[in-house]
This record gives structure tokens, C-alpha cells and sequence, in this order.
């Protein structure tokens, strides 16, 4: 160089370019051109530069004068840009370009620059938009490192390589302190993180050594082979791969992983590169074609999480990831994967537990939140590099210890290899740095003068946004907040996508009766989201609504305005209807056509199961049964099965009784009964009809009474006196729970005894009919509840009570206990009937307010099954499963909370992805009933299990 300089034969600058790799494209403007290179302040642990001393020298020899901001925490000392040619200089604002790695702080953001850095801007981040502005006011040409990709979308200047070593460092530093939690200690407690290391040399050097104790036979026997498995081929997949191929290796197909999983080896440690045949499926019929994928990936769906991941012990996760492609691992995904298995190819010893589930990690590099892993909702850093995530979306920082996977997904995990990913970044840069230093943003943009990379990387040039992103601007003015959407490119076809979320979830809640109160409560916990309770009857609504700041009120007549409830539907992302039965086919048919999310505490009806294809077109969620009964019986019942089955038994019988009563404190007239929900619901329910099987042979009873002649005493809780009744269809629920092997299989309504009985006389008394009755015309003559009874039986309407008592009991039966209810219930009374047409809307009207629950009054729900096991060994059993919860007089009463809990926690599911299953669905799933189970616990709704043995 020095001589060079002190020659007095002219300097024959394009020889040197040439010399030096620089495109004949640059030309010298006869001006030196001045690059800046800007001190990193992003984070305390980056250490990293976009350029290397090596390639600043190549800039200055070429003749670019090249400033550099000083900084200590940079990894190559400020020295070494010195002897490469850069002047140390603290004030930058002369250099018409400047380059960085990380977002420039916007109060340091010089006006007609052009910047070089990674802006995270192009999907529209919030956090980011104002640094976005400022670019835009400030007259900035904004060059994004990210969008610099070659003609097939392939980023060319990239850190990608050091990410994936430093990754996989991570990750089997986190390995083994994960195992060590689990009581294994293993080789890889000796790796330490990824920047505990000079260079990426070193870290592999210590994955050498552990390596070398597991190929001695040194990891435990109960830990079971180990398998890793790599997403992607880039150069994210081959940095990681790099370190995993200084263990004892073997790379499989990942379709023999299962295999591996049973009868691998624990002398070395196996893996399989996953790309997108290996798992991505058409729809339609399953096939994959790659031209088709990369044009329309909605089309596809991904069976990683079902083929891949349950057989994997280490996922290494380097795939970009587009909002429309399929997602890796969605979060009910997540929740089948960590439940705990039974895999009995992992023997466990005293002392030394086996495994609870086969995937131990996860290393996140795409660090794309709510990404391909989608539970993956935040990132890590290196100061808090590992989370434990379990199956009931809980994160725990604090402990390696506890359920759940392991997850790492540092956001700059480069910067733990700084030196190296410095060097390699600089590489991959230099190309391209020549037309990037010409660049002058206070002239118009000149594209025919740029490649194709850097021209579609200018996100922000000559004070507007560029072409390629104008697609932010149109995104920002018809949302007016940036948070409400989501937009990207598909990173091949730089194809635009834009999908439209909401700032809040909004919720509207139909009926504000008996359980809603629960059910909005417990939405109203999270600010971001908005309930509308929408009733027929306002003060209802309006007072519940009152009681929280994100609740309002509207009123709707479902019954007269299909229009109101059709608008309400339209705006909301999820439904909850807690109206009749009657009116849920209607619901759902709306909630089909605005492509809204339902949930509803009753029975899948036949109408509703007639909707399941079209709520699948829509692809919209329609939980059915998540109440009490149907609902938590549910719950309690597949966890049991599910158990038995994993364990290798199978179920014999299954007997289930639920009911809510008063408190027996508070069971205080004849029908041993009150009210906290629609009198109606529960008197028509005793004059259905009934199915069940016993001992392998279907019994049937008959509509219009029969149930109440197939009472059966309940003894299993002694301090309660009981009776119940067959409850609907049980023989489907063989299908249903699938226990093909159950010879016994009913489910009943609990009740106090009497209530039967007295329930038969008022029936046999004709109050249960739906006929419109003559005295009961709202416009004719006043009648009294004795003359009614005596109009019933066709008698003179002013017989004494004692003759009036004597005829019922000839028409009840002959039974006292029937005529003494009647008469203290205040049927055979003089006091006047509030005529609703038919008697028994007349009946249930009276006896909601004469049975009504008392201010300081409590109600119970009661809960039992009773499940018949058959384990491998021959050992027969029988589970107990007691579910017993009272009201709180100054709360909620036992019927509000179990059916409005439970309803209001899969709601929650559904607004959080949680549950994903389109079509009318039941909570049935483990993923499903498990965290609703463990959510209502910590609401107060517990059970307990007892086990009678049978021989």
C-alpha cells in the first residue's frame, strides 16, 4: 500500500477494482464516496458489524472513504478498522450512506441518507412504524437487508449460517440442563452456551467431547435414543447441522423416526432433515406438487405435528415461514404432543424416572412469533435463552424443572458468534456494497443503475414508500391501526399478502340468564376482549354489562329480529349462544354465513350435525356440549378413558348420573326441587324418551311419563338421599367416548326422592300438557288453581278442597304423597292463575317463582360415573369419579358456575387458537378436555376419584 501511494505514476483505479472483485458497474463520480459504518445499540449483547476490517480495507484500497462510529462492545476492535483504513469518527452525518445490523434509533436517523439495516418493517410491525415514518418524513432511501433475495427469493446476504450454529450450541447446552431437571445427567451438561465460546470452533470442540461420552454408552438407558430433527435445507438447516455432525450421528428418513424412537440406538444420536414433501399434503387429496405449493400454500396442510414431531426429541425449527403456508406445530398440536405417553420402549429404573413425553426441545431460529411454531408467541433472549412451555400455554423462565418443552428462540442468536458472523455477513455483502455506496437519496431513484437485489430491497426512497411496499400505506389507512393486520411477501414469489385481524377479539354472548353472569365474567378478565351481551329483556343485559369496563349491552329479540342478530354476528368473532335449544340451528346457520366461531352449552342436535360441512367450509369453529350436562361429564369421562386406554385396559361399563339440586338444607317442598335455571327445560325433560344398555342387552323407554316409572335408588353419596332416571340416548356414546367393549353403558339425571313421584302425579294430573287450554286464554275469565285442577278432571268448578283432594287421588294413582304435593304447592289453593295459554307454560311459570332459590339460599350440582376397567393382566376394577359443588349464596350458584365456567374457558380457546377444529365439534379431544379440566380447578370445580376392586 505505502508504496503505491508514494508512486508518481497515476493511480489506475479501475485495474485495482478490477483487481479487487468490483463490478465494472461502479464507477468512481470523482468524488470519493463516503460509507459510515454506525455503532450497534439494539441490544447490550450485540457485538456484531456489517462489515469485517478485511472487506473495509478492500473499500478504502478501492478509493470509498469509509467512517466508523466508535464502540467498545463491537467484537473486532475499533483498531483493526483503523489499520484497515476507517477513520474513527463519533459524528457520522457527512457519510451519505450508512450501514448498521440492527433498527437505527429514530432520534438518530439522519435526513436524505441512505441506511442499510434490517428495519423489521416489512410485515408491518408495529413496534417499528414509527422508525418507518421517519424514514418517510426525513427523505430516507431504506435499503432492508432482509429483501435482498436472488431471482428464486433466496436471501443472499444473510446471517444465517452462524444463527444455526449458535442455535444448535444452545440447544444442546439447554438439553442437557432440561435432562438434568428430569433426573438425567447426561454429556451435554458440559456444552455451554453458544457465546461462552471465542468462536464457533470452540463450541463445536465441547459438542466433540460430549459426543465422544455418548458414543462410550455414556447417556442413561431411560432417556431412550435420541433424535433430532432439522426443518429446512438452508443455510440456517446446515450452520446447525454442522454442529450436530460432531456427535456420533446417523441421518434417517424422517419416516422411520417412529422406528427410531422404539429401537435406535443410545451409543449415538439420529437425524432427519425435513423439507416440505416430507409433510406438506394437498387438501384435496394428499399429493404434493412443489410448482403449485410455492404459488398457492394455503392449499396444503402440514402433518408434521402428527407424523414428525411425536417421534422427535429435539426440534430445530430454520424455516421462513409465511402467514398463509401451514404452520409446524399449531397450539392444539402442542397440546397432544406434551401430554404424557405411555412408550414402553423407554424402561424406566429406580431412581431413575423415565421420560414424560418424547419431545424434550425446541430451537426456535426463525424467531418468527406465532409463526410456524405457533405457540411461540414471544421471543427469548440470551440473557433468558430457554422457556418451558406446557401443553396449558404456560411459560416458565424460572426453572428447567416441570411439564412442558423446552424452547429457545433468540432473535440474534448471531451475535453470540460476533467475530465469525461479522466475517460471513460481510462476505455475502460486498457484492452488492458498490451500487449500494453510489446510492444518493437526495436524487431520484435511478433503478436501470441497481440490481434487481438491492432495487427490490429500497423499502423507502425520495420521501414515500416504494412500489414493492406500498401495500404498508394501503394497509395503515383503511385499518388506521397497524396492529389489525398482518401483512408479508411469500418470500419466493415476492408475492403480497395482507390478513386482517382485530385489536380485540369481540365477543357476543346471547341470553343474559342464569350462567351468563360466570361466562362474562371470566371473559372480562382479559382487556382484549370485548363482550356485547346481547338479551330480549334490557335491564338483564344492561346490568350485567355494567360490571365491566370492556362489556356492553344490546338488545335483541332472537325470536322477532333475525336482522339484529345477524348484524350482531357480523362484527364478532365468536358467538356464544345460551338461549334454548331450539333456536341453535338458526344461530349456527348465521355464524356459517359471516364466518363467525360458536360455542354452546347444548346437545348437538340432529340440525346442527346437518350443518357440519358447511361450518367446515366456512371454516369456522361450532363447540357444542360444554356445559355441565353434557359438558364436564364429558371431561371427567375421556380422562379416565383415555388413561385406562394408554395404559393398555379397557372399558367394561360406564355408568353416569348428574344433576343440580337445592342444598339439602335448602330442599324444603314437596318437589324436593327449586329453580335456578328454566322450570320448563327441566320438567319436559322427564317425559322424553330413553335408551340404554345393561349387561349387553338395549333398553328403551317410551316418551310422554314412562321415565318416571324407571326410577332407580342412588346410594353411592349416603348422606344424600337420591333416586335418578335414564337421560336420553346412551347407547350412542359407545361411539360417542369410543368404549366399543362397555356392556353397560347409561347416563341418568340425579334427583332428590319424591321428586318422581310427585313429578308422575302432576303429570297424570294433565299439567304437563302443550295444548292451548280454554281457561288458560290470557283474555278470558280469572280462574283459580282449584278450579283448574277440577276443570281438568271435569268436575263442578266449586267442589269443597276435601272432595277435590279425594278426586286426585283416584286420578294420581291412589298415591297420598302426589295429592299432599299438589295441595302444598298451592294447586289445590284459591289463588288466581297467571294463564300462559297451554298448562304446562302456565305451570312452569308459577313454579319459577313459587320454587324459586331465596336471597341466603345455596343450590348443589352433583356429578357421578361409575367406569368399569379390564387391565392386560385380567384385574378388574371399578373407578369412582365424584364430582360435588355448591352455590355461593353471595356468588354464583353451583349451576352458573358449571355450566357458565366451563362454557366460557372453550371460548377462550377458541379466541386463542387453542382449539382449532373446524365443523360442529365436541370437547372430547385430550388437548381440549385436560387444560378445561386443570382451568376449572383453579375456579373452584374440583372432583375426586376412588377405585373399588372386582376380583
Amino acid at each position: 500500500m505505502i508504496p503505491l501511494l508514494r508512486s508518481k505514476r497515476p493511480l489506475n483505479l479501475a485495474a485495482l477494482r478490477s483487481s479487487l472483485g468490483v463490478p465494472c458497474a461502479w464507477k468512481h463520480t470523482g468524488n470519493a464516496r463516503t460509507l459510515a459504518i454506525r455503532r450497534e445499540d439494539q441490544s447490550v449483547w450485540e457485538r456484531r458489524a456489517p462489515l469485517g476490517p478485511e472487506h473495509v480495507r478492500k473499500l478504502t484500497k478501492a478509493g470509498v472513504r469509509v467512517l466508523i462510529q466508535p464502540s467498545n462492545r463491537r467484537a473486532y476492535p475499533l483498531q483493526s478498522y483503523v489499520h484497515a483504513g476507517a477513520v474513527v469518527q463519533e459524528d457520522i452525518s457527512e457519510a451519505p450512506v450508512i450501514i448498521g445490523v440492527k433498527q437505527v434509533p429514530v432520534d438518530q436517523l439522519y435526513p436524505n441518507k441512505t441506511y442499510c439495516f434490517f428495519s423489521h418493517t416489512i410485515k408491518g410491525q408495529e413496534a417499528n412504524m414509527p422508525l418507518l415514518d421517519a424514514c418517510i418524513e426525513r427523505n430516507v432511501r431504506l435499503i432492508d437487508y432482509e429483501r435482498m433475495c436472488d431471482e428464486k427469493g433466496q436471501r443472499v446476504v444473510a446471517f444465517g449460517k452462524y444463527a444455526g450454529k449458535a442455535g444448535m450450541i444452545n440447544i444442546l447446552h439447554g438439553l442437557g440442563l432440561r435432562l438434568l431437571a428430569l433426573g438425567h445427567h447426561t454429556p451435554f451438561m458440559h456444552i455451554g452456551p453458544a457465546h461462552n465460546y471465542r468462536n464457533s470452533g470452540m463450541g463445536m470442540q465441547a459438542v466433540r467431547d460430549a459426543g465422544y461420552e455418548i458414543a462410550l454408552g455414556m447417556m442413561p438407558r431411560s432417556i431412550g435414543p435420541l433424535s433430532i430433527v432439522f426443518t429446512g435445507s438452508g443455510n440456517v438447516s446446515q450452520g446447525a447441522q454442522e454442529v450436530f455432525q460432531e456427535l456420533p450421528f446417523e441421518y434417517v428418513d424422517s419416516k422411520d423416526l417412529a422406528e427410531v424412537a422404539k429401537a435406535g440406538s443410545i451409543n449415538k444420536v439420529y437425524g432427519a432433515v425435513v423439507s416440505r414433501e416430507d409433510h406438506w399434503k394437498r387438501v384435496s387429496d394428499g399429493g404434493f406438487d412443489y410448482k403449485e405449493c410455492e404459488e398457492f400454500p394455503e392449499r396444503y396442510y402440514s402433518a408434521f405435528a402428527k407424523d414428525i414431531a411425536p417421534y422427535a426429541s429435539v426440534i430445530v425449527n430454520g424455516i421462513y415461514w409465511a402467514v398463509n403456508s401451514p404452520k409446524l406445530v399449531t397450539i392444539p398440536d402442542a397440546k397432544r404432543i406434551l401430554q404424557p405417553t405411555y412408550t414402553p420402549w423407554l424402561p424406566s429404573s429406580e431412581g431413575s424416572p423415565s421420560l414424560p413425553h418424547r419431545l424434550l426441545a425446541i430451537c426456535d431460529i426463525s424467531a418468527d412469533p406465532g409463526g410456524s411454531i405457533e405457540f411461540m408467541t414471544e421471543c427469548t433472549t440470551i440473557d433468558y435463552p430457554f422457556c418451558l412451555y406446557d401443553a396449558d400455554q404456560h411459560r416458565s423462565r424460572e426453572s428447567f424443572s416441570g411439564p412442558g418443552v423446552l424452547v429457545c428462540s433468540i432473535d440474534n442468536m448471531p451475535t453470540q458468534l460476533p467475530l465469525e458472523a461479522t466475517d460471513y455477513f460481510g462476505y455475502l455483502l460486498m457484492p452488492y456494497i458498490w451500487e449500494i455506496v453510489n446510492s444518493d437519496a437526495e436524487q431520484a431513484l435511478d433503478e436501470s443503475k441497481m440490481s434487481h437485489v438491492v432495487r427490490n430491497a429500497i423499502i423507502t426512497s425520495n420521501g414515500s414508500l416504494t412500489d414493492n411496499y406500498e401495500y404498508i400505506a394501503e394497509l395503515r389507512q383503511t385499518s388506521n391501526v397497524l396492529s389489525r393486520a398482518t401483512c408479508y411477501f411469500n418470500s419466493r414469489s415476492m408475492k403480497k399478502v395482507t390478513t386482517s385481524t382485530k385489536p380485540q377479539k369481540k365477543v357476543v354472548v346471547l341470553g343474559a340468564g342464569y350462567v351468563s353472569a360466570p361466562l362474562v365474567e371470566y371473559l372480562c378478565r382479559d382487556e382484549n376482549v370485548q363482550v356485547t351481551v346481547a338479551s330480549a329483556i334490557q335491564k338483564e343485559a344492561e346490568d350485567l354489562a355494567a360490571k365491566y369496563s370492556n362489556a356492553d349491552y344490546t338488545v335483541v329479540d332472537v325470536y322477532e329480529s333475525v336482522s339484529g342478530l345477524s348484524n350482531q354476528i357480523k362484527d364478532s368473532d365468536l358467538v356464544i349462544s345460551l338461549l334454548p335449544y331450539s333456536l341453535h340451528a338458526k344461530i349456527a346457520e348465521l355464524c356459517i354465513e359471516h364466518q363467525t366461531n360458536m360455542v354452546t352449552a347444548s346437545y348437538l342436535l340432529p340440525e346442527l350435525r346437518e350443518l357440519h360441512h358447511e361450518a367446515v367450509k366456512a371454516n369456522i369453529t361450532v363447540m357444542n356440549e360444554i356445559g355441565l350436562d353434557p359438558g364436564i361429564d364429558h371431561l371427567l369421562a375421556m380422562e379416565c378413558f383415555d388413561e385406562v386406554r394408554l395404559n393398555g385396559g379397557k372399558i367394561t361399563s360406564f355408568v353416569s348420573y348428574c344433576g343440580g339440586l337445592p342444598a339439602p338444607e335448602h330442599c324444603d317442598n314437596p318437589l324436593r326441587y327449586k329453580f335456578s335455571w328454566s322450570p320448563r327445560s327441566a320438567l319436559i325433560g322427564t317425559m322424553g324418551w330413553a335408551r340404554y344398555l345393561r349387561d349387553g342387552q338395549v333398553y328403551e323407554i317410551a316418551s310422554g311419563g314412562s321415565l318416571l316409572d324407571n326410577v332407580h335408588n342412588i346410594d353411592f353419596l349416603p348422606g344424600f338421599a337420591l333416586e335418578g332416571y335414564p337421560n336420553r340416548d346412551s347407547t350412542i356414546y359407545k361411539d360417542t367416548y369410543g368404549i366399543s367393549n362397555a356392556a353397560t353403558v347409561l347416563r341418568g339425571t340425579l334427583r332428590y326422592k319424591g321428586f318422581c313421584n310427585v313429578t308422575k302425579g302432576l303429570h297424570m294430573m294433565g299439567l304437563f300438557s302443550d295444548d292451548p287450554h280454554p281457561s288458560l286464554h290470557n283474555r278470558g275469565p280469572e280462574i283459580t288453581w282449584k278450579q283448574f285442577l277440577c276443570n281438568l278432571m271435569g268436575q263442578q268448578e266449586d267442589l269443597l278442597t276435601s272432595n277435590v283432594k279425594n278426586l286426585i287421588f283416584e286420578n294420581v294413582g291412589r298415591d297420598s304423597q302426589r295429592v299432599e304435593a299438589l295441595d302444598k304447592l298451592g294447586l289445590l289453593s284459591d289463588t288466581p292463575i297467571d294463564k300462559k295459554n297451554t298448562p304446562m307454560d302456565t305451570l312452569t311459570h308459577y313454579l319459577s317463582k313459587k320454587l324459586s332459590f331465596q336471597p341466603g339460599e345455596r343450590d348443589l350440582v352433583i356429578l357421578r360415573h361409575d367406569i368399569g376397567i379390564e387391565w392386560l393382566d385380567g384385574q378388574r376394577e371399578m373407578r369412582h369419579v365424584n364430582m360435588v359443588a355448591y352455590g355461593d349464596p353471595s356468588g354464583y350458584s353451583a349451576m352458573a358456575k358449571t355450566v357458565g365456567y366451563p362454557c366460557a374457558i372453550a371460548s377462550k380457546m377458541i379466541l386463542e387458537g387453542e382449539i382449532q377444529q373446524k365443523g360442529m365439534i365436541l370437547p372430547l379431544a385430550s388437548e381440549i378436555y385436560k387444560p378445561i379440566l386443570k382451568r376449572l380447578r383453579v375456579e373452584g370445580i374440583t372432583y375426586e376419584e376412588s377405585t373399588t376392586k372386582l376380583n
